[in-house]
């Protein structure tokens, strides 16, 4: 099965896929200047209150949205998101018990669950609905690169597992020759502060990577289970930015893992594709399992047959992060 993206993206040795990359290269060159162009010319508009972005320097797989989780319920903020794979275009404040991830996307649905969260293609609108709504401070999901804006206060996420020859921005390249949304420093330019997300099982950051982040102050995070993984064997899947650290993360919580099935991010699960990963649990006398994003993705009749595993975002220095926070 395809993965969310290419693994030879984050390997920095350029003797990896040299072709692929060669061929690729012009593109990204084209796909850094229109993205800088387009930062460049923009008026952000103020919707009237306190703007956090949460954003990437890199596509998809970072962890991201367990950050945006823990910042929002800090500071009892309302989360604005595109509604990436959603059809409405909004503004609208999403309703798990109305709406489905087809409508509004899902990793808006799955917040939702806990906190207010509004949709909206046009982010201004978007911020400003949620404003008129009683938000006093907005967390953007994702954005780093969407200057509609006026942001108080610029966060990146950064994937810090750098174990297995992974280096989180591959050789530098910006997409489709590598990982990167924009080159690195003209990300962390207008970055307050990096979030570097390591996993659980992670001691330290990798000190190469720290210097890499320099030019912004760090803060560490790492990704914990909400819960241990459900007992006895289980068959697990992941339709996510890079579904192989699913697999690690379940093996290292002590998941008896009989067996891994990735899916490309976002991936839209339908009966016969649930079917066979049914079959296959039976093969091992197995349970399903999966992330709380996929699971907003099953259609509700297969929800009560498979679990869904919650991470979430634990700072190392809570102070810090309260600090930098503390002028909103």
């Amino acid at each position: 099965m395809k993965l969310g993206t290419p693994r030879w993206w984050y390997d920095r040795d350029r003797r990896v896929m040299p072709v692929t990359r060669a061929l690729l290269t012009p593109l990204s060159w084209i796909w850094a200047a229109v993205t800088a162009r387009r930062i460049a010319r923009a008026r952000p508009q103020d919707p009237g209150v306190p703007v956090i972005c949460v954003g990437n320097l890199t596509v998809g797989g970072t962890g991201k949205t367990p950050i945006v989780r823990e910042i929002a319920r800090r500071l009892g903020g309302h989360v604005l998101a595109r509604g990436y794979g959603g059809s409405l275009e909004g503004p609208v404040r999403v309703d798990p018990a109305v709406h489905a991830s087809r409508e509004v996307g899902d990793e808006p649905l799955m917040l939702a669950r806990d906190l207010p969260v509004w949709i909206s293609r046009d982010r201004p609108a978007g911020a400003r609905a949620a404003a008129q709504a009683g938000a006093r401070v907005v967390v953007m999901d994702d954005g780093h690169q969407n200057p509609s804006l006026t942001k108080a206060l610029s966060l990146v996420v950064v994937d810090g597992e750098t174990r297995n020859g992974e280096w989180p921005f591959g050789d530098g390249r910006v997409f489709p020759a590598g990982p990167m949304r924009e080159p690195l420093a003209a990300g962390l330019a207008r970055a307050d502060a990096a979030v570097l997300l390591l996993p659980a099982d992670m001691a330290t950051p990798d000190p190469e990577l720290l210097a890499a982040l320099s030019a912004v102050p760090v803060l560490v995070a790492r990704l914990e289970p909400a819960a241990p993984p459900p007992s006895g064997p289980q068959v697990a899947f992941a339709g996510i930015g890079k579904p192989w650290k699913f697999e690690r993360a379940l093996k290292a919580a002590g998941c008896d893992l009989a067996d891994f099935a990735p899916f490309p991010d976002h991936f839209a699960y339908d009966e016969a594709t649930l079917r066979r990963l049914a079959d296959r649990a039976a093969q091992f006398g197995a349970g399903l399992v999966t992330t709380e994003k996929d699971w907003t993705r099953l259609p509700p009749e297969w929800r009560t047959q498979v679990a869904a595993w919650p991470v979430r975002a634990v700072f190392e220095d809570e102070a810090a992060l309260d600090r930098l926070l503390a002028g909103l």
